[in-house]
């Protein structure tokens, strides 16, 4: 391709200017320059077309044939070049951004509200992870996690979201009225290979009831939550969940929480690099996330 040979484009903003104008003082005025300045921009120009562009008269500049045509040229190309750049600014620039969190987290606290982030932030577009494993919050594989634990995490700003209160739930079709009844129906156990830190189960919350001939070995096992609230509605038998998760089933009446103890687990943070916590999209995930229904706070 051959080399295109361009004016300075500097000189040629100049002449349109004054051209469109007819005046040089009112072209400086337009780009917040000197009269005198646009002058020397324009004589350049003539100079290096080897033409005479303008006719000058002491109060006017009066346009010649060669001048008329280039700016008429000009005048098309600047207005091309101005719609196009307004275009390209008024499309918005998308922000990806990925939320690590538990599947029973993502699937029954997180995704009824997300309507709520489209709404106030329709450019960003949130992408959930949704695992038992904590992963790096690296800008790759996540940028912002929802965890649960104690709160202290080297390098990562930590906000309380939730308590996470373990309660005995079933379906009221099975007329639960004591935990004494409980060695007579099947219990349902969440078991995660990837769980790590120290889980609260049946065993754990049998330690605390004494309930004469509970097999906490024995029932239904899920490695995925929501299947195990699923089968707890579908009147299987007894499941031990974290109460937020199960809220909406409580209040329909789907679930009810027949006898205690309750188990109190670790809560449930939203943590993000402490080195982007004035990053706008990481801030604008975290405002939707701290206003979602549920949490401790709602701004």
């Amino acid at each position: 391709m051959a080399q295109r040979w361009l004016p300075s484009l500097s000189a040629l903003r100049a002449f349109e200017a004054a051209a469109r104008h007819e005046s040089a003082k009112q072209a400086a005025e337009e780009l917040s320059v000197t009269a005198t300045a646009i002058s020397h921009q324009i004589r350049a120009l003539e100079e290096s077309l080897g033409v005479a562009l303008f006719v000058r008269k002491p109060r006017q500049l009066e346009l010649t044939a060669q001048g008329r045509e280039l700016q008429q040229v000009l005048e098309s190309a600047f207005d091309s070049i101005s719609a196009t750049a307004v275009r390209l600014s008024a499309v918005p620039c998308r922000q990806a951004i990925t939320l690590s969190t538990t599947p029973a987290v993502a699937v029954r606290w997180l995704l009824p509200w997300v309507c709520m982030l489209r709404d106030a932030q329709p450019n960003i577009d949130l992408r959930i992870h949704a695992s038992h494993e904590p992963v790096a919050l690296d800008g790759v594989t996540a940028d912002i996690a929802i965890r649960y634990g104690d709160g202290r995490w080297p390098g990562l700003v930590a906000e309380k979201l939730f308590d996470n209160t373990f309660i005995p739930a079933c379906s009221p079709h099975l007329g639960l009225q004591s935990a004494s009844e409980l060695a007579k129906h099947s219990l349902i156990h969440f078991r995660n290979q990837a769980v790590v830190s120290s889980p609260i189960d049946w065993t754990v919350w049998q330690k605390k009831a004494q309930v004469p001939g509970l097999d906490v070995s024995a029932g239904l096992v899920f490695s995925d939550e929501t299947h195990a609230i699923s089968a707890a509605v579908g009147a299987q038998g007894v499941a031990l969940m974290s109460r937020q998760l199960i809220e909406d089933e409580l209040k329909e009446g789907r679930l009810v929480q027949p006898f205690g103890p309750e188990l109190e687990g670790k809560p449930f943070f939203l943590v993000y690099p402490e080195h982007r916590k004035h990053d706008p999209t990481i801030q604008a995930v975290r405002d939707w996330v701290m206003a979602v229904p549920g949490g401790l706070c709602t701004l």
